[in-house]
């Protein structure tokens, strides 16, 4: 047993489960080893912890859950499209309603746009009310200190003791995320009723006035909208994320699943996919749609095995599978990916991840993605499909709908010289409002092409 999973295995035997052999199956997957756990200084203070979460109040309910799979469903059917976007790793400092605004403002106008090119709907996904842990490559950062592993764990601040990992933590990350849903339902709320909010126009004389434009068009175009938000975030430290499971009610499956109050949508990172670990374990009980990273290294039987041991009753956009290959390699390594997956008959989601596998750093250390490397690597992910006569079915971005200056490149021309001036990003780059609108027309194409019958030209 990982001391990761620890506190978590300690207590689901008591849970008032409705199946023991589910609790025994949760208990036997947190036996597995668990990649990028921290190490609780005080495992009894993460015990007590784990015991508060249990009960704390749920952050998303079931039936959205339930809705959200129907609608992931329609995607993978190819009726529709999953924009999914938001933080790299959200901050506690970061749970304000500006903030929340401005990034749910975002990813509507984005989503009106595609909406209106493609003539079907857009599914928007939040990286939100969650996204307080991340995944590293290194224990320790330049100076020797703890890596900073999301507010969830410990904090960006560099001294040793803000660096230590403090199980506290994530009694606040579950705090702030119900605070965040709530702030989310209310913008995404005032979105619906006024869709035109937002910037009208855009710096240095690029098409970004024209997309807002378009979007506003498309709001009046699209009728009744609803007003449920989705929300999703990496599943990643399993103390939090195993603690409050329930015994979900609306499955319809052979055998009973749990549920996440957590999220409505939860991923597994390139980092913790292994097929014999925790996470894809835990993965496994769950109700909730699931999405497993998938990067170059990943292979056709790989992918079949996710699928497999993922969508085990054949039920279309169950799994969603986020390909980020980078722009070199996603047209040599996605398509006998999507060819093994397709021959099995299964109708999974493919989602392309243009951010992560296209990161670099710069002299001065830096981390930042070149706008152009994430462009080529969507407009690779679309010709794949194209070729193969499968749908493109979502993106997942990390954009925001502030104006940071983290990624390079865009209509603006950001260089390397101009980061300094608003990067604030608690870990990876970010697009601001103006790439992300530049980057939605570009695919709003790319979507409009996709959707004509092979053969036909543009009208």
């Amino acid at each position: 047993m990982t001391r990761s999973s620890e506190a978590a295995h300690g207590e689901v035997r008591g849970r008032n489960t409705r199946d023991a052999r589910l609790a025994d199956r949760l208990a036997a997957a947190l036996d597995r080893p668990a990649a990028q756990q921290p190490e609780w200084p005080d495992p009894a203070r993460a015990r007590t912890v784990v015991e508060l979460l249990r009960t704390a109040p749920p952050i998303v309910a079931e039936p959205e859950t339930a809705q959200l799979s129907e609608r992931l469903a329609a995607v993978a059917r190819g009726q529709a499209f999953l924009l999914q976007s938001g933080d790299c790793a959200e901050t506690f400092a970061e749970t304000t309603a500006s903030h929340l605004r401005a990034n749910l403002g975002l990813l509507k106008r984005m989503s009106l746009l595609l909406a209106r090119a493609a003539g079907l709907p857009v599914v928007p996904l939040a990286r939100m009310a969650g996204q307080y842990a991340k995944p590293r490559s290194r224990s320790v950062d330049a100076d020797g200190l703890p890596v900073y592993r999301g507010d969830m764990v410990n904090s960006a601040e560099p001294t040793l003791a803000a660096r230590t990992c403090d199980p506290d933590r994530m009694l606040h990350a579950h705090e702030h995320a119900a605070r965040a849903m709530t702030l989310a339902r209310r913008a995404y709320a005032r979105e619906q009723s006024n869709p035109h909010t937002g910037p009208s126009s855009y710096p240095h004389g690029t098409a970004g006035g024209r997309l807002v434009g378009t979007a506003e068009e498309t709001g009046r175009d699209q009728g009744p909208r609803s007003e449920q938000i989705y929300v999703g975030h990496e599943m990643l430290l399993l103390d939090y994320e195993c603690a409050p499971l329930r015994a979900a009610g609306l499955t319809t499956g052979p055998e009973p699943l749990l549920v996440s109050p957590l999220a409505h949508f939860l991923w597994i990172g390139e980092r913790t996919r292994g097929l014999g670990d925790a996470h894809l374990a835990v993965a496994e009980l769950l109700a909730n749609p699931i999405g497993v990273k998938i990067g170059p290294s990943t292979t056709p039987e790989e992918a079949v095995e996710y699928v497999r041991r993922l969508d085990p009753h054949a039920t279309p956009g169950r799994l969603t599978l986020i390909s980020r290959m980078g722009r070199s390699q996603v047209r040599e390594v996605l398509p006998p990916i999507v060819e093994k997956v397709t021959s099995t008959g299964h109708q999974v989601v493919w989602q392309c991840d243009a951010m992560h596998g296209n990161s670099r750093t710069t002299p001065d250390g830096r981390k930042t993605r070149h706008f152009d490397d994430i462009v080529a690597e969507i407009e690779g992910f679309f010709e794949v499909h194209r070729s193969l006569g499968t749908h493109p079915g979502g993106l997942h971005l990390e954009a925001t709908g502030e104006d940071v200056t983290e990624c390079l490149g865009g209509a603006r021309g950001l260089g390397e010289a101009d980061l300094p001036a608003r990067y604030r990003t608690a870990c990876d780059p970010r697009l601001n409002e103006e790439q992300s609108m530049e980057l939605a027309f570009t695919v709003a194409d790319l979507l409009a092409e996709a959707m004509r019958p092979a053969g036909t030209g543009s009208p």
